[in-house]
């Protein structure tokens, strides 16, 4: 048989003392006599009393949790953002309730369940996550946006600078001698996507490279896409020295690709990616990308909303105020290298 938890009526019977004495001692709300709350805490101490965290804070108004609406915590990008938010609310008295979903249309029934749980905070992470309801709680409670951009709470969503990412890599490929540099973009749809292909072709243009439709191909930002783009690219343009894929997941499927051809990287073709995601240091070259500060982003969207939500008021919560796009760094491997001659 289960052993039945100790209520705060046990250890005012321990103590001697009414179960309004031991609530003003839990929450410190008021002062109670020395004598009382000794009596109160040494009861604690012997029944080995936890108090329930959850219910304390709906009975305050308050759930201490901070809702996160994630995409797959199966991608390295977006665990790594949950563990700069998990680093971001570690002693601050508030506690992470995620819900991972796997599209779009998972995305309401998951933000059902973390308004049933009555969040102090909203989290959302990814792109792809879209529903009608986003805005109007904007209006209830702090809430912060990390990658996508969201319609009508452009103001409250972070994001890494992408353009400025993809011109360095590929800035770096052009000042290698590259000249037929390809591009692996993302959906045409995602913000990410269209902001690697605008450094890239920004990086182009000041280069006076002509921009050839023929060295552009789509991925969906897995292995499988990028390895399909690049056979598409290959068939395409034969005479391509370089791929830059819009992330290195993508990156990873090219270079299968390229193996198979007998193309060797970087002697035949250079290769370089976005994200720096744990594998790209131990891959066979190990992968030029430009890494994200994807953790330092989790980071800032829960000073964000802590920051909010220590200044809110329950009829008008603050807005919470995000950084604006935060730096990229090109790190510089092996994949890369002056063209050679095939």
């Amino acid at each position: 048989m289960a052993k039945q938890a100790v209520t705060i009526y046990d250890i005012a019977y321990a103590a001697n003392v009414s179960q309004s004495t031991v609530s003003r001692v839990l929450s410190g709300s008021t002062r109670v006599a020395a004598d009382k709350r000794a009596a109160v805490l040494a009861a604690i101490e012997k029944l080995k009393y936890k108090p329930n965290i959850v219910a304390q804070g709906l009975a305050r108004g308050t759930s201490s949790t901070v809702g996160v609406l994630t995409l797959s915590q199966a991608s390295p990008y977006f665990g790594q953002i949950l563990l700069g938010v998990e680093r971001g609310l570690d002693s601050s008295g508030y506690h992470a309730l995620i819900a991972s979903v796997a599209g779009a249309a998972d995305a309401g029934r998951a933000l059902d369940m973390l308004l049933q749980c009555r969040v102090d905070a909203l989290i959302v992470i990814g792109e792809a996550i879209r529903d009608e309801r986003l805005p109007g709680l904007a209006d209830a409670l702090p809430l912060v946006g990390v990658g996508p951009s969201m319609a009508e709470l452009e103001s409250r969503c972070l994001h890494a600078d992408n353009v400025t990412g993809a011109f360095k890599v590929t800035r770096h490929l052009i000042d290698l001698g590259h000249r037929r540099i390809a591009h692996i973009m993302g959906p045409a749809h995602h913000r990410h996507a269209k902001d690697r292909r605008a450094g890239w072709e920004q990086a182009l243009r000041e280069a006076g490279i002509p921009i050839d439709p023929a060295l552009v191909a789509a991925g969906t930002f897995d292995e499988a896409s990028g390895a399909n783009a690049a056979t598409t690219l290959l068939e395409r343009a034969p005479d391509l020295t370089a791929i830059f894929a819009a992330n290195d997941q993508m990156a990873y499927g090219a270079r299968l690709v390229l193996h198979r051809r007998g193309l060797r990287v970087p002697e035949d073709v250079s290769l370089a990616g976005v994200d720096d995601q744990p594998y790209s240091a131990f891959t066979t070259p190990p992968l030029t990308t430009v890494r994200q500060p994807t953790v330092e982003m989790g980071e800032a969207a829960v000073k964000a909303v802590l920051d909010a939500l220590k200044a809110g008021r329950t009829d008008a919560p603050v807005v919470p105020v995000v950084p604006a796009a935060l730096p990229t760094e090109l790190v510089i491997r092996e994949s890369t290298a002056r063209p050679g001659r095939r």
